[in-house]
């Protein structure tokens, strides 16, 4: 039996789902994108080839087998997108909440059964239809949770809003000793530099008691001073709107002070060694084309 345990998002990881590139299927059409920056690719004919996403999400693993994690990956599904395992469910504390995602993508979480059959079925949860939410909107900072939503009148016109209130009010009901509390996100169905796909886009804790964050992320500029007050403006690190495009604030935590991170964030990364991290550096820029990085290809399930 799996003892699920996620409190924040810095802990020590003990053990997680990373997605797999694996079998990724063709280069989508237009109308089959999901997101502006894929679409922006699709055009450019810069979409990532399945040789290279391999290779990236291999040299994740390789990071995760040196800080002895253990580390379940999704079963195989010909011609299928497997990378992002962060939309398809998230642990709060003990609790498996599988999200409910985009229709197309509902066999991800088939693929990954076979872990979630090794869970106390009484701590497995699957919300209403109308509850919208994914893991990349869900952040973990002890006995806060923090919520990226979306909560223009046009939610239903934009594939890029994965996350309502009625989401932000599902996990308030089951997490009631819980602050939670929800941002309401920048949404771009045409341009990934003004698109905050989810939370993780535009915020991350790490550490402690820092953070990265994107200002112009959150619509409404009361959202970011919130976290600027919790956390402290010279604990956080401002990333500009081209660093958002490149998804800065996507990294991935494995300890208080051990981050993983891409390889070509040296302004990031510079900043986080002189706070005293230890920043395992890879490459990720080709994952990163699909609006997704670090943090959205993973599912931790432990930590301590």
């Amino acid at each position: 039996m799996l003892q699920l345990n996620v409190k924040n998002e810095t802990s020590r990881l003990r053990a997680v789902v990373l997605g797999s590139a694996v079998h990724n299927g063709p280069t989508p059409s237009l109308e089959e994108a999901y997101d502006p920056k894929s679409l922006e690719h699709i055009k450019a004919g810069t979409y990532p080839i399945e040789k290279d996403m391999v290779a990236e999400m291999d040299a994740f693993n390789f990071v995760f087998q040196k800080y002895d994690v253990k580390v379940y990956r999704p079963e195989m599904i010909e011609n299928y997108n497997q990378i992002f395992a962060r939309d398809i469910g998230f642990v709060i504390d003990d609790v498996f909440v599988k999200s409910n995602i985009l229709p197309d993508r509902e066999r991800e979480l088939d693929a990954i059964q076979y872990v979630i059959d090794q869970m106390d079925p009484q701590k497995v949860v699957r919300p209403p239809e109308e509850v919208h939410i994914e893991g990349g909107d869900v952040m973990l900072w002890n006995d806060h949770i923090f919520i990226g939503t979306y909560k223009g009148s046009d939610y239903k016109d934009y594939i890029t809003a994965r996350t309502n209130m009625h989401g932000v009010n599902f996990i308030k009901e089951l997490f009631p000793n819980k602050i939670v509390k929800e941002f309401d996100l920048v949404k771009s169905k045409l341009e990934a530099r003004d698109n905050a796909l989810h939370l993780d886009c535009c915020f991350q804790p790490v550490g402690e008691n820092k953070g990265i964050i994107y200002k112009r992320g959150f619509r409404e500029e009361a959202d970011y001073l919130y976290l600027v007050n919790l956390f402290g403006k010279e604990n956080l690190f401002h990333i500009e709107r081209e660093e958002m495009y490149h998804m800065f604030s996507n990294v991935f935590s494995i300890d208080k002070n051990v981050v993983v991170s891409e390889k070509n964030f040296t302004r990031l990364n510079n900043w986080l060694r002189a706070n005293g991290f230890t920043v395992e550096e890879i490459p990720y820029a080709e994952i990163a084309k699909q609006e997704g990085l670090l943090r959205c290809s993973t599912l931790p399930l432990i930590r301590d």
